[in-house]
């Protein structure tokens, strides 16, 4: 089920920006980022099984602040289904055969003893 989430974040300087989007990439599941809104205090996260509580708690122990706007199912178009499916199944893996090598002994052990 991919779901988008809206999440407020403060974010007045290109490096809150950016730490706000790696921190948002990082998440589990997520396959989309993206800010938007008028003054760019909203950020868009689109994924696959994306916990937004956790999303949340994680920009608010990075940022400061954050709340959910707003959180919604992504219905996918039909168009996305035929395309997976059109995909073909990856190739078998090449056989390499183990390789074996000798070991042999530069100094082998003596047969008698060599102290007396």
């Amino acid at each position: 089920m991919k779901q988008k989430i809206v999440v407020s974040v403060p974010m007045h300087c290109d490096k809150c920006r950016t730490k706000a989007l790696k921190v948002a990439a990082a998440a589990h599941g997520v396959s989309k980022v993206s800010i938007e809104g008028a003054d760019k205090g909203h950020m868009e996260v689109i994924g696959d099984g994306v916990d937004s509580v956790c999303l949340s708690s994680l920009l608010r122990k990075k940022l400061g602040f954050a709340a959910i706007v707003k959180v919604e199912e992504v219905k996918g178009d039909k168009d996305d289904k035929k395309e997976e499916k059109a995909t073909p199944p990856p190739g078998c893996v090449q056989y390499c055969p183990p390789m074996y090598y000798e070991l042999d002994d530069e100094y082998p052990e003596p047969v008698q003893c060599s102290i007396m």
